[in-house]
């Protein structure tokens, strides 16, 4: 190995986990002395150099701010990072943007190589795996080293840093009401699976509206989709399993989904079974992107205003950098969703 190893080398080498590697790098008490000894006598024979978090941050500022996303895909990441960078930029900072590809091993690559003197701080959201593993050593360690986190979308309440989210549950009740106000009698719901805190809470919006106006809500209208990436292949997988639930559920007259994708696919399917949209079904997703403004029809759906997002997301970051302070008064600012009404609905 003549080039700079990596975590990800080790790992592969040693026949153990990037997750062990990290934290045996870190002396954790997690992992068993033996182990610890052989990583760390593996990292010293092949020149390893962790991160330097604190000295970094003691002799100089980057004046660059990393962030980590799931997705490149989804428009509401793309309007995160914008509002992200036209705040920093004119803060005087730069941006340096990250791709996890909602894998936990890649999301702690990431940190570990924009941590590494590259960068003063992170804003990031955290990707699928890493909440269903929920392990957060990467986050917990990067903080303790003295770098701040801001989480976003994302977030978990067992890290301690500034976070800015929606409110998901509120959200998907105003949509739910709406198709109940339209009168439809039978609402399907298509979302992810509950690991997943902004789909779970979603979730339980859509089930409060519906025991509000005294509706039972029925198992048999809930589709969780075990979706990692939007990948070709998830795309045909999503489609089959949503004509499975409508073709199971010929009564659905209404479907609220998580995400435009969601949504939009659903209209796709319905379409294909001769159903007429708002007639037959009426359909209202969450993030109001491109796709929901140039569907046809026009996706009603509910905008999460992620530039606005972004924007409070990377002023809290700036703060906690300029002003060098880490005490335990951590913010959670909650960003108000809104009903985009459009043809999807009545």
């Amino acid at each position: 190995m003549n080039k700079k190893v990596t975590l990800k080398q080790i790992a592969r080498e040693l026949d153990v986990s990037i997750s062990t590697v990290s934290k045996a790098l870190k002396n954790s008490k997690e992992i068993s002395e033996d182990t610890r000894e052989k990583v760390q006598a593996f990292a010293k024979l092949y020149n390893y150099k962790p991160n330097n978090i604190a000295l970094s941050l003691k002799n100089r500022k980057t004046k660059t701010i990393g962030v980590i996303i799931p997705e490149i895909v989804h428009h509401f990441f793309s309007k995160v990072i914008r509002g992200i960078e036209l705040y920093a930029n004119n803060k005087g900072y730069n941006v340096i943007v990250g791709l996890s590809n909602e894998s936990f091993d890649k999301e702690v690559i990431n940190m570990d190589m924009l941590a590494n003197g590259s960068i003063d701080g992170f804003i990031l959201s955290i990707s699928k795996e890493t909440l269903l593993q929920q392990d957060y050593h990467h986050f917990n360690e990067t903080i303790n080293q003295g770098m701040p986190i801001v989480m976003f979308d994302r977030v978990v309440k067992e890290i301690n840093c500034d976070k800015v989210v929606v409110d998901d549950f509120k959200g998907a009740k105003i949509a739910v009401e709406k198709l109940i106000e339209n009168k439809c009698k039978n609402i399907a719901l298509i979302t992810t699976k509950d690991y997943v805190n902004v789909g779970r809470y979603r979730t339980q919006g859509y089930i409060s509206a519906l025991e509000e106006y005294n509706i039972m809500p029925q198992p048999n209208l809930i589709l969780k989709v075990d979706d990692e990436s939007l990948t070709e292949y998830n795309l045909v997988s999503l489609e089959n399993e949503i004509k499975d639930l409508f073709m199971g559920n010929p009564e659905i007259d209404g479907v609220f989904a998580v995400n435009e994708i969601y949504a939009i696919t659903a209209m796709k399917i319905a379409r294909k079974l001769g159903k007429e949209i708002p007639d037959d079904i009426q359909v209202i997703g969450f993030t109001d992107g491109v796709l929901s403004k140039h569907a046809i029809p026009g996706l009603t759906t509910v905008s999460q205003h992620g530039q606005r997002i972004g924007e409070k997301a990377a002023e809290l970051l700036i703060e906690r950098i300029e002003n060098e302070y880490f005490t335990d008064n951590f913010q959670t600012v909650v960003v108000e969703t809104e009903l985009i009404e459009r043809e999807s609905t009545k």
